[in-house]
Order: structure tokens, then C-alpha cells, then sequence
């Protein structure tokens, strides 16, 4: 019987190798979620309802939290009876003050102040899987921009704490 030569690898071609074999194994899906990856996949986002006096502002902050998860694209939005979780808001405060005052003592800057709460539910039961009380607020110059302008700006925040909250949970 004959020995076989016994070869040695040297270590620049093992030390290579042994990297891009622990680089390759920690490869996957990472996320900061304690839970991993969400198992939410389907939203119904129902109509807000409104409690203060402006006429059309649940309706448009509901069009904007819609679209919002549409473009993220990370849950689908769908009808409550197939969807996997319900989003439901209400409009609690909505007031416009003065948020700055130029040296002639005319306001320079208003501020919109929105409150909401808003909650992710279960559809079986109804049941709260999360629910948050937020007060947004939208500030606008008042020589070129309107009231609208403040109501997209809080609009804005609305949209990133629910989608946060909804899909990335930290």
C-alpha cells in the first residue's frame, strides 16, 4: 500500500475562504423587529372618523395613510373581510395657531396641531394589537402657503408613525 502525499494548504488560501464562508452564513432577512419579520401582509385601512369641526379632514387623512402604504408596498391594502389587520383612527383635535410673529408683531408662521388615535386591530375580534395617541403638527409660512400646507405637513407625520409602528416595529 502506498502512502498518499499529505499537502498543505496554505494559510492565505484558508483564511480567504473560512471569511467568505461566515460572510455567506450570516447572509438573510435582518430586521430590528424582537418578533422577526411581520406576519402582516393584508391591511384594511377603514375610513377615520372625525371629531372636530373640519369638514373633509378624515377623509383626506385616511387617502394619505392608504397611499402611503401602497407606495411602501410592504402590506397590501385590501377589504376588512380578507384583510390580516384593521387600521381604525379618529380625528380627536385639530386647532391652526400662531406659531411666529415678525418685528412687526404679524404672524410669519402658523401651526396646524392634529390629534389622532389611532389603533391596529384584529379582524376576528376586534381586539387591539397596538394603539397610540399621536398630535401632529404641520407649520407653514403664512405669506406662501395655506392651511392645507399644514394639514399635508401633519398629514406627513401621521403617515410615518403608523407606518413605523405598523411595519417595521421597531
Amino acid at each position: 500500500m502506498m502512502a498518499l502525499p499529505v499537502r498543505f494548504i496554505s494559510g492565505s488560501v484558508i483564511l480567504p475562504a473560512l471569511a467568505a464562508g461566515i460572510l455567506l452564513s450570516a447572509c438573510g432577512v435582518y430586521t430590528f423587529n424582537p418578533r422577526g419579520k411581520s406576519e402582516i401582509s393584508t391591511i384594511a385601512v377603514e375610513p377615520f372618523d372625525n371629531q372636530t369641526p373640519q369638514y373633509g379632514l378624515a377623509d383626506a387623512m385616511t387617502a394619505t395613510v392608504v397611499d402611503a402604504f401602497i407606495a411602501e408596498g410592504s402590506m397590501k391594502v385590501v377589504p376588512v373581510d380578507v384583510a390580516q389587520a384593521i387600521l381604525a383612527a379618529t380625528l380627536t383635535r385639530y386647532e391652526r395657531v400662531a406659531h411666529e410673529f415678525d418685528e412687526f408683531d404679524q404672524v410669519s408662521r402658523y401651526k396646524v396641531i392634529i390629534g389622532v388615535s389611532v389603533a391596529l386591530q384584529n379582524p376576528t375580534d376586534r381586539s387591539d394589537i397596538w394603539q397610540i395617541q399621536l398630535t401632529l403638527d404641520g407649520i407653514y409660512d403664512a405669506d406662501t402657503q395655506t392651511e392645507e400646507d399644514g394639514k399635508r405637513l401633519a398629514g406627513e407625520q401621521l403617515v410615518e408613525a403608523v407606518l413605523n409602528k405598523t411595519t417595521k416595529s421597531w
